[in-house]
């Protein structure tokens, strides 16, 4: 009998860590299993932010990411684990960390193998960080790409960094998303690596040329010799320098994705399909045509961006900044109104009720527009409600009203009905905040033209997992 393909499957989100372990099905090429899966909250949001950054920032410890990876990892059944033979990882796009290449962690003994836990390190300056004004980004230089640069971007973020905090910069001499980092740690890679997906995330990347507008960026005095090497997406980064949870030493890892790509390949089984991804933030992505090529001009303005997936292919992509975190803000809000009326209530508990109240509330006149933290191409308008009536103030009206204008507000960046002109004939639904949302649900099923499906809140990770079966399992290491 031939050894099986074990495949471990790994996403550092903003909420949560996920893994997935996956194997090719029986007789079905295309085909996949999911033999066990796992997600802990991350709980990650550092206690003390960068004083520099003012309320706006938004930051990550990194070690209670890694926390809650471990605790995901020893969850997972220990003789899988052993059977494992390659590694992928995906992870929250935008954000930016720092490390020391040769003291980024520190590999100690954790049971039946090493684990390693951060060291040199920052914190993780999330996608969600808002420091970089409208007139700080005005003041940037164009870049050479057909995506523009907002606040929450890693090439952004390091710009406001060597203009407001040079001599933080001075500490580190490698840079990366979280999940660049993860993969360099298991690897022992000696600089940072990225692949065109997260490296086009950060801005000032040409996807065309593959390459940083590093002329650009050196004449604005951009650190540049900080910027990872690039690797295509699919390609692999190295292999495990030491066995981990059980995983052999000497197992091949994939070099990082981003979620959003990780989840669509998961889950768009034809061209025809778009993926919806509701988590923190939303994500309504299809892919494009081969050969399509994006206009190389940024535009700001424009609700709908084409991201790199796999083998110069593109996304168009409608990514709002509003999603679960809306709901997870009114549920801290009512939270906090209870305390000031002297009352104690756990928030899953505030969720689960609004939930079951909405659910009984099949429609409202109510009508909110949830941007709370703006959007990229309108980063000044922030949420409203508006159509308020004394018949519709009841908890079940103000959360239905809250998730149908989560799916509207996406609807208004990419009409519904431009996914029929571009041939979409089904939608698939996944990510964290829908899986566990019937009412969130509803309002999809009711808002899209065509059939919705749903998939998993692991998607992400097996997706990551599905990239390395699939495309580096019979392939030499180059």
């Amino acid at each position: 009998m031939a050894a099986r393909s074990v495949i471990l499957g790994i996403d550092l989100g903003t909420t949560s860590v996920k893994a997935a372990l996956v194997e090719s099905a029986p007789g079905d090429p295309s085909g996949f299993l999911v033999l066990a899966s796992c997600a802990r909250a991350a709980r990650a949001e550092a206690a003390a932010q960068s004083a520099a950054a003012g309320p706006q920032g938004r930051e990550q410890d990194v070690s209670r990411i890694i926390q809650a990876l471990n605790e995901c990892l020893a969850a997972l059944p220990q003789q899988l684990l052993q059977e494992v033979c390659g590694i992928g990882v995906s992870g929250q796009m935008h954000g930016v960390m720092f490390w020391k290449t040769d003291q980024g962690c520190e590999w100690t003994e954790g049971g039946a193998s090493p684990v390693f836990e951060p060291r040199a390190v920052s914190h993780l300056v999330t996608w969600q960080d808002g420091r970089c004004s409208s007139e700080f980004l005005a003041s940037l230089p164009r870049p050479e790409s057909h995506l523009s640069v907002a606040s929450g971007f890693g090439c952004a973020t390091i710009f406001w960094l060597s203009k407001n905090s040079p001599e933080f910069l001075k500490s580190y001499d490698a840079v990366g998303t979280i999940h660049d980092y993860v993969v360099a740690m298991l690897c022992g890679l000696p600089r940072s690596l990225m692949c065109d997906q997260n490296a086009a995330s950060w801005g000032y990347f040409n996807t065309q040329s593959q390459s940083w507008n590093l002329e650009i960026l050196r004449t604005s005095g951009f650190p540049i010799h900080l910027l990872p090497d690039i690797a295509e997406a699919g390609s692999l980064a190295g292999r495990t320098s030491r066995a981990w949870f059980g995983v052999p030493k000497g197992t091949r890892v994939g070099v990082a994705l981003g979620d959003l790509q990780a989840s669509v390949y998961s889950c768009m089984a034809q061209r025809t399909d778009a993926v919806l991804n509701i988590s923190t933030s939303v994500q309504l992505a299809t892919s494009m045509p081969p050969g399509f090529q994006p206009a190389q001009t940024p535009d700001p303005t424009a609700p709908v961006t084409y991201f790199p997936y796999f083998d110069r292919t593109y996304l168009a992509v409608a990514a709002s900044l509003n999603g679960g975190n809306v709901l997870a803000a009114f549920v801290h809000m009512l939270v906090q109104w209870m305390a000031d009326l002297g009352l104690e209530v756990e928030e899953p508990t505030v969720y689960s009720c609004m939930i079951q109240a909405a659910a009984q509330q099949r429609d409202t006149c109510l009508t909110i527009t949830p941007t709370v933290w703006g959007e990229r191409h309108l980063p000044d308008q922030l949420a409203s409600v508006t159509r308020i009536s004394s018949s519709d103030l009841s908890l079940g009206h103000v959360t239905r009203a809250l998730c149908r204008g989560i799916v509207q507000n996406l609807h208004s960046m990419l009409p519904f009905q431009q996914l029929k002109e571009w041939g979409v004939e089904r939608v698939i639904g996944s990510g964290s905040a829908l899986s566990r949302n019937e009412v969130l649900k509803q309002e999809v099923q009711r808002a899209f033209p065509f059939p919705v499906s749903f998939g998993q809140d692991v998607d992400a990770a097996v997706g990551a997992a599905l990239v390395m079966l699939r495309r580096n399992l019979n392939q030499k290491e180059s």
